[in-house]
């Protein structure tokens, strides 16, 4: 693959070939994204306020303002143009396959709208979910059927690969729903694992799913410009984490396709299943523990409650950016250990690692959700009329006791 420096052609005077090559089309697809997003939020922001479609503060809100949860317009929009300004026949099957992908992109999109506008029902939401996934599992031939000598499983048959692939789709779409909970958490985690999936598919020559990874970053940047601010905030709502998660999950299922070929192509990765876990540690992670406290206590995994771990950092101080700094750092650190130290190590081995981490996450987040009453004490007592330096001495060798 040529990969001239962008200054050197245009020294050379070959400023088209920018245009017309396939790396320089992504990375542009990315910025154009970005700055489509950018121009077009404070529209849909307008709108929003005037037509009071905006979110109200309830008891599992950090925020205490209504605000706008239309952003997904901005993130659906902006990824289409972006990844649509180029032409993508080179690779005929990536292709069809997004437009495949397309179809259920748009289905969801109507959905997200209606729910952030009226509410949807959850069972409503599932079976259109499912709707949107069989289109490509089905039409496209779209699936998982290789375990990548996960306890000692390889090839896989129809009747557990399709199930399993339809399983990967709902569970990453409401992944990312499910940690949308405070500003750029979701957002960021995405564009992370989006431009992860993206590097891998253009160093791959696979550049159509390579410009749609870097489109949907893009947009997600230009997103969190405005889901940071203080004077124009929005939130991505359904619209935009149902688009998301169904992307990165048509991301993910790709990535583990191609790498099956890991026996025979040296480009091709042998822990693909291990990666797209780790990519998606703080999603997989926060949900799978949500649903086991939740059983744990009794109580229905889908009923919302103030337990994701996002909630947790925010009780114990942090505000929502560095509440989503440390889980993007997570993920980041998290990926690059991976890399660095994965080795000759089996993928069982790695699962069996994986969970170990899980462990030690719920045991972390046990002891978060402890300190949270040491917070709270705090903050109260700060706020006592009567407080003084003694309180103060004497408040922290009650809390030492607790």
């Amino acid at each position: 693959m040529d990969l001239k420096l962008p200054l050197q052609i245009l020294s050379e005077g070959n400023f088209s070939n920018i245009i017309h090559h396939d790396v320089y089309q992504c990375i542009l697809s990315f910025l154009i994204a970005c700055f489509l997003s950018i121009i077009s939020i404070p529209i849909i922001i307008n709108l929003s306020n005037l037509l009071h479609l905006t979110a109200k503060p309830g008891f599992r809100s950090s925020h205490e303002t209504e605000t706008p949860t239309l952003g997904g317009i901005a993130i659906f929009a902006a990824t289409l143009i972006a990844y649509f300004l180029w032409p993508h026949s080179e690779n005929i099957l990536d292709s069809n396959l997004i437009s495949l992908a397309m179809t259920g992109v748009i289905i969801l999109f109507f959905l997200g709208i209606k729910d952030d506008i009226l509410a949807v029902d959850p069972t409503k939401k599932l079976i259109i979910q499912i709707f949107a996934s069989l289109i490509l599992v089905a039409m496209g031939n779209f699936k998982v059927d290789n375990f990548y000598g996960i306890f000692g499983i390889h090839d896989v048959s129809d009747f557990i690969s399709i199930p399993l692939t339809v399983f990967i789709f709902i569970a990453i779409i409401n992944a990312i729903n499910l940690i949308d909970g405070i500003d750029g958490l979701a957002g960021g985690i995405s564009l992370i694992a989006g431009l992860g999936f993206g590097i891998w598919f253009i160093l791959n020559d696979h550049f159509s799913f390579g410009c749609l990874a870097f489109a949907m970053s893009g947009s997600l940047l230009g997103f969190l410009r405005f889901n940071f601010s203080k004077t124009s905030k929005i939130f991505m709502g359904d619209t935009g984490s149902l688009i998301v998660g169904y992307l990165l999950s048509i991301f993910s299922v790709e990535f583990l396709s191609l790498n099956v070929g890991y026996l025979h192509d040296p480009n091709a990765y042998f822990n693909a299943p291990i990666i797209v876990m780790v990519l998606l540690i703080v999603p997989i992670f926060d949900t799978l523990r949500v649903f086991i406290v939740r059983i744990f206590k009794g109580g229905s995994p889908f009923v919302a409650d103030r337990n994701h771990m996002h909630h947790i950092l925010i009780d114990n101080g942090l505000n929502h950016f560095w509440a989503s700094f440390a889980l993007w750092m997570v993920t980041i650190m998290n990926t690059t250990l991976f890399f660095t130290f994965h080795g000759n190590i089996t993928n069982t081995a790695s699962l069996y690692i994986y969970i170990g981490m899980f462990g030690a996450y719920m045991v972390f987040a046990h002891f978060l959700k402890k300190r949270i009453v040491t917070v709270k004490k705090r903050k109260n007592l700060a706020k006592s009329p009567s407080f003084n330096e003694d309180d103060v001495a004497s408040s922290n060798n009650i809390l030492r006791d607790l």
